[in-house]
């Protein structure tokens, strides 16, 4: 089971796990048909040694917390995810920077929040599930150029602050899927009278109905990590002297 411990003297994390345990292995480096070498390892010992003497707590990690600058399947990445000891909460700092080197830890004295970058159309996958769907009776390439025109303006204007967050997965963990407001639907399907017939805008009415909520519709917001840090207050020692004028009025008293 893993464990993450933090020095209160120093802020170092050290996450503790199964694997603190398992040996290195060695190939003999002059003839390739030599024996392979196990080098024995208990990385928690060796964080314990050099944390000799200062007071350790166990964190334990708040859930839902974690985000991640890439795709959580890419191994060289840099992730955030809060943990507390019950009176206060900590920012960890999760990164590797080479493929064949563990995982690091750093303490945060702050907090994170995801920033908005974006918000953006499908447009070719929208391109593509038109000209699939139409494919008997096609539409023109002014129609479609037309629509997703439309579409790109009325996008334009809508704050995502008041959209609506569909359960779409995303590759990209600071990628978050939204889908358009009622209203703004209403205007797309009355406008979208200009660019389609009679026939065609009871095709393209479905089509939108269809894709507004788990399609190609569907709102890309892009955001950033922001990471707001604090400077740790540090208690400046008292003088031995105040200590002793201190004592003295105690006494007196």
């Amino acid at each position: 089971m893993n464990q993450l411990i933090r020095c209160k003297n120093c802020d170092e994390i050290f996450m503790k796990t199964p694997f603190d345990h398992w040996p290195e292995y060695e190939f003999g480096s002059n003839h390739p048909d030599e024996s392979i070498q196990a080098i024995e390892k208990d990385d928690f010992q060796d964080f314990l040694i050099h944390h000799h003497g200062h007071q350790l707590e166990d964190l334990r990690v708040i859930e839902d917390s974690f985000i991640s600058e890439k795709a959580y399947s890419e191994p060289i990445k840099t992730s955030y995810f809060k943990a507390t000891n019950g009176k206060e909460s900590f920012v960890i700092k999760k990164f590797r920077e080479r493929i064949d080197e563990p995982l690091k830890y750093q303490l945060i004295a702050g907090d994170y929040s995801l920033k908005w970058i974006g918000l953006h159309v499908q447009t070719k996958e929208i391109v593509e599930q038109l000209k699939k769907e139409f494919k008997n009776n096609p539409l023109t390439q002014n129609q479609i150029d037309a629509f997703v025109k439309l579409y790109h303006s009325i996008v334009e204007t809508l704050p995502v602050k008041n959209l609506e967050r569909v359960p779409e997965e995303s590759p990209n963990p600071l990628e978050i899927f939204y889908k358009m407001d009622d209203v703004s639907l209403f205007y797309l399907l009355r406008n979208c009278r200009h660019i389609f017939n009679k026939q065609e805008h009871l095709r393209i009415e479905d089509f939108i109905h269809r894709h507004r909520e788990d399609g190609v519709l569907l709102l890309r917001a892009t955001y950033k990590i922001q990471i707001k840090e604090i400077a740790k207050s540090k208690k400046k020692p008292v003088p031995a002297s105040v200590l002793l004028r201190k004592k003295e009025v105690l006494k007196k008293e």
